[in-house]
C-alpha cells in the first residue's frame, strides 16, 4: 500500500468510506471525510474529489471538534 501524506490526491485513497457529516444544502460542495485504518482522518472537498486530501491526527480532529462546539469557530461563520 502507499504511503498516506497530507496533500496526497484524495482519488489515491479510493471512492469508499468518504462521508460528507457537514452537508449544509449549499448546492453540493461539501466537506467529505474518511476515518483511516490507522485512526487518522482524511478530508477533501467534494466539489474536487480527484483534489488533495488533508490528514489529521485522532487528537487533532477531535480537538477542532471539541473548538467548534464550544464557539471558537464562529468567526468563520459570523
Amino acid at each position: 500500500m502507499k504511503p498516506i501524506y497530507n496533500g496526497m490526491p484524495a482519488a489515491e485513497l479510493g471512492e469508499e468510506g468518504w462521508h460528507k457529516p457537514w452537508s449544509g444544502g449549499n448546492g453540493g460542495n461539501c466537506v467529505e471525510t474518511m476515518k483511516l485504518a490507522d485512526g487518522r482522518v482524511a478530508v477533501r472537498q467534494s466539489s474536487d474529489p480527484e483534489g488533495p486530501a488533508l490528514i489529521y491526527t485522532r487528537s487533532e480532529i477531535a480537538a477542532f471538534i471539541q473548538g467548534a462546539k464550544a464557539g471558537k469557530a464562529d468567526f468563520l461563520v459570523g
